[in-house]
């Protein structure tokens, strides 16, 4: 008989849209960090529930469901840990996913990490064309802009993004996540150097090397 992970387990809870069971089942989970419950539970529990409607197994209804219980998770689980005063001086980060990308659940955990280390953070959300995440960027001059993309045929955009950034008069540090990072060479689309961060883990190690020397390649 097959065990059922700790993650399958939640994935059935978001599948059934219990918000509050869910928040019970993570809260047994206190004795990890937010990191380790973003990498561990909640990424492979939504890693399982997009198989199973790529397998048709759950419909385009009950994935939204599932995703929706899982946003207000992680809404609550970040304001739990988001720092209760904003240093003056605190780094800027601003996240986005790239024009016609809806999956934005795994950089809304991203985003977290950065608040819970102390940055301000604007996150903007899914499906943000390069000519609004241009502005935002001249507007708010953030160090750090880090773009999620998980459906192929959206990579060749992730240029036009870059090229733009690379002409700001500030130019911040580029970060591009999502589930492709660990399949694509994410760089050969790209004329810029973005860092290719792969996992959470990944980003956690850059935000420690950046807050540890400022530079913008700063992995421990």
């Amino acid at each position: 008989m097959r065990i059922i992970s700790k993650s399958e387990k939640l994935a059935a809870i978001f599948l059934k849209g219990a918000v509050t069971e869910a928040w019970d089942y993570v809260e047994n989970h206190q004795h990890l960090s937010n990191l380790e419950i973003y990498q561990e539970l909640l990424t492979p529990a939504m890693k399982h529930i997009g198989l199973k409607w790529e397998n048709f197994e759950i419909t385009v209804a009950e994935e939204h469901l599932a995703s929706g219980v899982c946003d207000l998770i992680l809404t609550r689980l970040g304001f739990k840990h988001k720092k209760s005063i904003q240093e003056l001086n605190a780094p800027r980060a601003m996240f986005f996913c790239v024009d016609s990308e809806q999956h934005y659940l795994g950089l809304k955990m991203v985003s977290s990490l950065f608040e819970e280390k102390g940055w301000n953070v604007h996150f903007l959300g899914a499906n943000l064309p390069v000519q609004y995440a241009l502005q935002a960027a001249k507007d708010w001059k953030p160090d750090v802009i880090g773009m999620s993309v998980s459906i192929a045929t959206h990579l060749p955009k992730l240029r036009e993004y870059t090229d733009a950034f690379a002409c700001l008069p500030k130019k911040p540090a580029v970060l591009i996540g999502g589930r492709l990072a660990e399949i694509f060479d994410i760089n050969a689309f790209s004329t810029e150097e973005p860092m290719i961060v792969s996992n959470l883990y990944d980003t956690n190690n850059w935000i420690k090397g950046y807050q540890a020397d400022g530079t913008k390649n700063a992995f421990n």
